[in-house]
């Protein structure tokens, strides 16, 4: 997590990846989401290959670069769920092992939209700030599809409906990439085992969803666990309320929603838990119900 706004300006993603992306391998990837507004402290998680085993399956690729006309349509969310569809195969787990597939996935820019109509072609949005959205739909779809939530036949309704959402999707976007970075999380067995790592998900039902957050750490404290890291994404409930009483984060003119949604869904997480070092991206569009979004917590039992 970076402490720049998570914006279509947030130059901390494209400085963070600067910095790692020449100390790490190759074949790795970076996925830097901006903004800690609130109580949410900038970090780093790394994940790494152990040769040994952990209780945890996990593996990363790439898409294909992205031409700029493809951000956010029906060929961003085939390429997703291809490459999806590909790792969630070379761990040789099943879908239901499947706990988080995380993206970082490229927007559209004045420069790409230049672009775009300098060939003749129509980009899926003109503004800049509602391609992220769009993006991260389309990877969230990608994602449904790959692990069977919809079926690839469904795929183009859900881009025009963007009804449809994934349980296991958490996907952000930044200017600082062309192509999608994904990492693949899976638990190898139900219940960590002594000395090894697990992952459970449950997707929050709103931004004020304390019962899963309480029911997922209630059923790793049952395994003597202690929590490594949250993975959550957070929204302003589109429809301007929360359980029936009417929110203003939508018609905020100074702080966009997104950066209200962090903090809250921050606060809520870091109180829980305890630890302000979470990781919780803004946007939640399809990762997740509507005004809610998808939760991953990865602990390991001493």
């Amino acid at each position: 997590m970076v402490e720049g706004n998570g914006c279509v300006n947030d130059f901390s993603r494209t400085l963070a990846a600067v910095v790692w992306e020449s100390k790490i391998p190759n074949d790795a990837v970076t996925i830097f989401s901006g903004g800690t507004e609130g109580v949410l402290c900038p970090h780093v998680t790394f994940i790494v290959r152990s040769h040994e085993a952990t209780g945890l399956s996990a593996t990363v690729g790439h898409t294909k670069a992205l031409a700029p006309d493809q951000v956010g349509t029906v060929e961003h969310a085939g390429e997703v769920s291809q490459t999806v569809t590909s790792l969630v195969k070379e761990l040789g787990v099943s879908q239901e092992q499947v706990q988080l597939v995380l993206i970082k996935c490229p927007l559209l820019t004045s420069e790409k939209l230049e672009t775009i109509r300098g060939q003749g072609k129509h980009p899926i949005t003109t503004d800049t700030y509602e391609s992220m959205a769009k993006s991260r739909y389309a990877s969230a779809v990608g994602i449904a599809a790959a692990l069977d939530e919809i079926a690839e036949a469904q795929v183009e309704e859900a881009l025009r409906t963007e009804h449809p959402w994934s349980a296991k999707a958490s996907c952000s976007s930044g200017a600082e990439l062309d192509d999608c970075h994904i990492f693949v999380l899976a638990s190898d067995i139900k219940s960590a085992a002594q000395g090894q790592l697990g992952a459970i998900s449950k997707p929050m039902k709103d931004a004020i969803d304390a019962s899963v957050i309480i029911e997922l750490l209630e059923q790793i404290k049952k395994e003597g666990g202690q929590v490594v890291q949250v993975f959550a994404k957070a929204e302003a409930d589109p429809r301007g309320q929360i359980r029936g009483w009417r929110h203003t984060m939508n018609t905020d003119s100074d702080l966009h929603s997104t950066r209200h949604a962090r903090a809250a869904v921050g606060g809520l997480i870091a109180g829980l838990v305890g630890d302000t070092q979470v990781y919780v991206s803004g946007g939640a569009e399809g990762q997740g119900p509507s005004g809610g979004g998808s939760l991953c917590i990865v602990y390991r039992v001493p």
